[in-house]
């Protein structure tokens, strides 16, 4: 009987194992080598979710989600995510085409009202796929808080927003790009932005989060803090949920899109993030929900310049040996990342709300010591 009962406890044991779930006995390992990764780049806060083949396998949220008030971090707090964000308006743009509403190759001018054309190249179209996929050739030179600064007839120096190169010839990484895409998704689907998002990407996945941030539980909001490196201080960054009544109680559909900025304005936890990423791993479907076709999925994954596809980029610099899709996110001092493996279907968030990293790279070095740590106990 003894045996018997000790023989099911090694076959559950085995099922367990086997069908993604994390060992408990890993976790006290995880959890003190991220600590010592956390304390080496000075982190205030950590969320991190791990997905393996479909399920979320480990989730924890280590150190502050507010310094000033000492508030621990957890793992229903949300986090304005950054650049991250700017997949899910490609996932936005893949619905509509699937919807015969538009196609990656129609010339921006007619989807967004104006004419967009790089002036040294005045005969060359510039098509949604080259905003989706940053070779449009613009720039953020004159920024991209506003529409006005690319339109002709509100910006004398419009010409400044293209680069010397002819659409569709190089990559360049423009926040302007999505913001324009995002206007785009307005004016082709008759809803505003924000609430396009959250009733076609988030709300089917069962997702907590959006772009508005008023509609959101302001007691979630984790607190985002800019590292000085002279003084070695944490500044906390107002910015980062700036509600902007003002300008939404002034809103002009179709124009004033960049108010909840597509390009980098989605407030979302990093569990929820998990759940978004994996949809993304199968392509285009969580569960039994699809969102965008398996086609249209691919397309996204698919390099056009510099590895960056339609916001997801294929990067081989993140887990050695190990060929990964994502995207990474930095502002207001937080600094995010979403990389998943699709054959091999596992994948790691992970967002930090300031830490002391090293500039021009192309991962944050701290976060990507903590993407190494979750594969090689959790994953590897």
């Amino acid at each position: 009987m003894k045996r018997s009962y000790l023989h099911c406890l090694f076959l559950l044991y085995l099922l367990l194992f086997f069908s993604g779930f994390s060992v408990n006995a890993q976790q006290p390992q995880v959890e003190s080598r991220i600590e010592s990764v956390m304390k080496q780049f000075d982190m205030v806060g950590l969320s991190v979710a791990v997905v393996k083949k479909g399920r979320i396998i480990y989730v924890h949220s280590f150190g502050l989600k507010n310094r000033e008030t000492n508030t621990l971090l957890s793992n229903s707090d949300i986090f304005r995510i950054a650049s991250i964000s700017k997949s899910f308006s490609s996932t936005s743009i893949m619905q509509l085409m699937e919807a015969g509403k538009l196609s990656l190759s129609d010339d921006v001018s007619d989807l967004i009202g104006f004419k967009v054309r790089n002036p040294k190249y005045p005969g060359k179209v510039i098509t949604l796929k080259m905003l989706l996929s940053h070779t449009s050739s613009l720039n953020d030179d004159q920024g991209y808080f506003t529409l006005d600064v690319i339109n002709p007839d509100k910006n004398p120096d419009w010409a400044k927003c293209y680069s010397d190169y002819a659409p569709g010839e190089k990559y360049s990484y423009c926040n302007l790009n999505f913001n324009m895409v995002g206007t785009i998704i307005e004016r082709i689907s008759g809803q505003r932005f924000d609430k396009y998002v959250k009733q076609h990407v988030l709300d089917p996945l069962g997702l907590y989060g959006g772009y508005e941030v008023s509609a959101l539980d302001s007691a979630k909001f984790v607190t985002l803090y800019e590292y000085d490196p002279q003084t070695k201080t944490y500044t906390a960054d107002p910015e980062a949920y700036n509600p902007r009544r003002e300008q939404i109680e002034n809103y002009v559909q179709g124009y004033s899109t960049p108010v909840f900025s597509p390009t980098g304005g989605m407030k979302i936890s990093a569990t929820d993030l998990a759940k978004y990423m994996t949809m993304h791993m199968y392509f285009g479907k969580y569960g039994k929900t699809r969102i965008i076709k398996k086609k249209s999925s691919h397309l996204m994954q698919t390099p056009v310049l510099s590895g960056y596809g339609l916001a997801l980029l294929t990067s081989d610099g993140l887990i050695p040996g190990k060929t990964m899709v994502g995207h990474t996110g930095s502002a207001y001092g937080l600094y995010s990342m979403m990389f998943f493996q699709p054959k091999e279907k596992f994948g790691i968030v992970a967002i930090t709300n300031g830490c002391n990293r090293d500039s021009d790279v192309e991962f944050n070095p701290g976060l990507k010591a903590v993407a190494n740590v979750l594969y090689e106990e959790l994953l590897k």
